[in-house]
């Protein structure tokens, strides 16, 4: 099982890694900040409105004033801060880009930016962590933000930008179960079908990095019990560390389900640029946003 505290404890030995976060001006944003910084896990660059920044600093983690890891880089507005940021990653100056303050379709179209972006040509996709206490392991859920209907090829790359996020948690050949509502190949249903275009791609050396098994329902995925009980076998049968999600639908609604029904922990970063991108939502906590920070650092390098 790979656990946030091995995922942190692997950050803080990634000593130069150095956070561009756009729209800084956010107060779980600095609280994660804050609590990076007591943890040496980063160096960071605050992009925003230096007097707002100044003042919820003060107001809230005076400490963080005094700390040479952490500088303020003046943007007079969201559109601006953002360029910035992502002007700050794709020179080099820094490793991982942090959303703060800011729309994501406003940070997205920044990230995209022909000539200063971080695009490589791939699909970009959400790969999230979850620890799960129900079944007491940790489990990567992908693609619950950004694909709305991938088709196979962009499947392909979901797995692929999946599979260097779990690399870097530290899994060395993780097993990847797409998912659908059946075990068996449906005609009639495209993620059946996929499923098993994926499974044998995967044989084939064409995936590379991880063991790709499916289709396989939910339960049969992540409960041996349930996989035993329909006599499925296969790498990920019971066991899977990767959930490849058929849709965004499905995927944001197991997302959220682990979240408000299930109390898991969850980190999240976005895969597929030229660096890794923590891109949360304003309402998750500020103990998800390190999380989401510690697994960024831990891909960056």
């Amino acid at each position: 099982m790979v656990s946030f505290d091995d995922i942190i404890k692997k950050a803080e030995s990634a000593a130069g890694a150095t956070v561009a976060v756009a729209s800084s001006e956010d107060q779980e944003v600095l609280k994660a900040v804050d609590m990076a910084v007591e943890r040496r896990l980063a160096n960071f660059i605050l992009v925003g409105h230096e007097s707002k920044i100044n003042a919820m600093i003060e107001q809230s983690f005076p400490a963080l004033h005094r700390h040479e890891s952490v500088r303020i880089h003046h943007a007079e507005n969201v559109h601006t801060a953002s360029l910035e940021a992502v002007k700050l990653v794709s020179s080099g100056q820094a490793g991982v880009l942090m959303k703060g303050h800011v729309e994501t379709s406003v940070l997205l179209k920044a990230v995209l930016n022909k000539e200063v972006g971080l695009r490589t040509g791939n699909v970009l996709s959400h790969v999230a962590l979850f620890e799960v206490p129900s079944i007491k392991r940790s489990i990567f859920i992908t693609d619950a933000a950004m694909n709305i209907a991938p088709d196979l090829n962009q499947k392909v790359q979901i797995i692929n930008n999946a599979v260097k996020i779990a690399h870097g948690a530290g899994l060395e050949n993780p097993s990847v179960a797409p998912l659908a509502a059946v075990e068996t190949i449906n005609p009639a249903m495209q993620a059946t079908l996929d499923a098993a275009a994926l499974t044998q791609m995967n044989r084939r050396g064409q995936i590379k990095g991880c063991v790709v098994d499916g289709p396989l329902a939910l339960d049969n995925a992540v409960s041996e019990k349930a996989a035993a009980h329909k006599g499925i076998t296969g790498p990920a049968a019971g066991n899977a560390d990767i959930l490849l999600v058929p849709s965004i639908e499905a995927g944001n609604i197991l997302y959220k389900s682990l979240m408000y029904f299930g109390n898991s922990k969850v980190g999240a970063v976005i895969s597929g640029a030229k660096a890794p991108i923590v891109l949360t939502s304003r309402a998750d906590t500020a103990e998800s946003k390190l999380y989401s920070l510690a697994l960024a650092i831990c891909t960056s390098y």
